[in-house]
């Protein structure tokens, strides 16, 4: 069976754990504090504080930049269900954009309308006006009394998604949001190497950076940089960093590595109530390892994407992805389209694949058309259309011609008639 993915680990993966278990300091330490620095500079950023997934850091990304029960939060409903649910984490509510379709990231012309007719200004905070409509369902909003929140519905942040790891449009999303003097979360879950420019010549910047107010990424095993579960937020804010680094380890006033290293006794506090979030230096050391080989893992992804393009080009079924100007993606999934004249639609084409030995995955999901968010009522025809129509074709580091040549058999096959 061909995956659609399989993450890159070899003798360099097994020796750097090897070392950490013989070492006997397992848990949070010496090597998630080299991780954080290396990723720090491989991005371009101030501040990495690791976490035990992406979904633990837009929690606490969101708790840093003050979301609170009775907020919303704007992103888009087109990513996988953990977006949304880090909102609700915090007691507030997401309120949902469509998606450009060329890019499947937040439409801006979507936000710019949003801000334009959904929302008001009062006292000078920005409320979503059609707030009470998202009283249904499971939303934490329903729990709150009017006593506790006088008004619902203040607009607390924009959560922007890099998809799949093509970059949003920066250039355009970001002063939206500035303009409302709103804070920006890059969901950058997929997008580690991916990169951005503001002009059609200028110098390329990483994901990550960040450009926005802090950056979330994953290290899941179906991203291009695992370490079994973990996560990482960047900022260049040295106050968001610290708040970070309390929330993670239970509120602990002093990490266990200061603790530990120190000639004299030192008694920690618990100023705030925190979460147990921590990264390993089990997996801090997997990171490190694969962080060297990420340069040469982006590199071959963007070869098996450019020869997806050269081969599926002109077969008149298939929608191929293209990156704009102000983008340049690491190409952590390959999203094609169906088109709905296809021989065969896209579940047909999928079970078709597999029959062949070839594994496929359906288009990113959409968080309203699962039933936690269901009771609400979206109109996001681009979403539900993406989901609808697109395939994730075979993509990972390792795969040899005979494989990708396979795939791109089968499916001409399938397609061209």
């Amino acid at each position: 069976m061909i995956p659609v993915a399989k993450p890159n680990l070899g003798e360099e993966e097994a020796a750097a754990i090897r070392e950490v278990i013989l070492s006997g300091w397992i848990a949070q330490g010496p090597k998630v504090k080299a991780f954080e620095e290396a990723f720090a500079a491989y991005s371009g950023c101030r501040y990495a504080c690791a976490v035990s997934n992406c979904t633990t850091a837009l929690h606490l990304a969101l708790l840093v930049l003050g979301v609170k029960p009775g907020d919303v939060v704007i992103t888009v409903s087109h990513s996988f269900i953990a977006t949304a649910n880090s909102i609700r984490y915090c007691g507030a509510e997401p309120v949902f954009v469509d998606i450009d379709p060329a890019t499947y990231n937040i439409s801006p012309e979507g936000l710019e309308r949003l801000f334009r007719e959904d929302c008001e200004l009062i006292d000078g905070k920005l409320f979503y006006k059609q707030a009470l409509r998202l009283l249904t369902g499971e939303s934490p909003l329903r729990a709150l009394s009017k006593d506790a929140v006088p008004r619902l519905g203040r607009v607390a942040a924009v959560l922007m998604v890099h998809q799949m790891g093509m970059p949003c449009d920066l250039g355009r999303v970001l002063p939206l949001a500035r303009a409302w003097n709103l804070p920006v979360i890059e969901d950058a879950a997929c997008a580690i190497g991916s990169e951005t420019r503001w002009e059609d010549d200028g110098p390329w910047e990483k994901i990550g950076r960040p450009h926005g107010d802090l950056a979330c990424f994953s290290f899941h095993p179906r991203k291009i940089l695992t370490t079994a579960e973990g996560g990482m937020i960047t900022t260049s804010n040295p106050a968001y960093d610290r708040k970070l680094r309390l929330l993670r380890h239970q509120g602990m006033s002093v990490s266990d590595l200061i603790r530990h290293q120190s000639q004299s006794v030192i008694v920690e506090e618990y100023p705030v109530v925190g979460y147990n979030y921590r990264l390993t230096d089990i997996q801090a050391a997997l990171g490190l390892a694969q962080l060297k080989k990420l340069p040469q893992m982006i590199l071959r992804r963007r070869d098996l994407a450019a020869a997806y393009q050269r081969e599926l080009r002109g077969i008149g079924w298939v929608e191929l992805p293209q990156e704009p100007p102000y983008a340049r993606t690491n190409w952590q999934s390959f999203p094609v389209r169906v088109r709905e004249d296809a021989p065969l639609n896209r579940n047909e084409l999928m079970q078709s694949l597999l029959d062949a030995g070839i594994s496929t995955r359906p288009g990113i999901m959409n968080a309203h058309q699962e039933e936690p968010y269901q009771p609400q009522r979206w109109h996001l025809p681009h979403s539900e259309k993406a989901r609808q129509e697109t395939i994730l074709l075979p993509l990972f580091d390792a795969m040899n011609e005979e494989d990708f040549y396979k795939v791109i058999h089968h499916l001409k096959g399938c397609l061209v008639k």
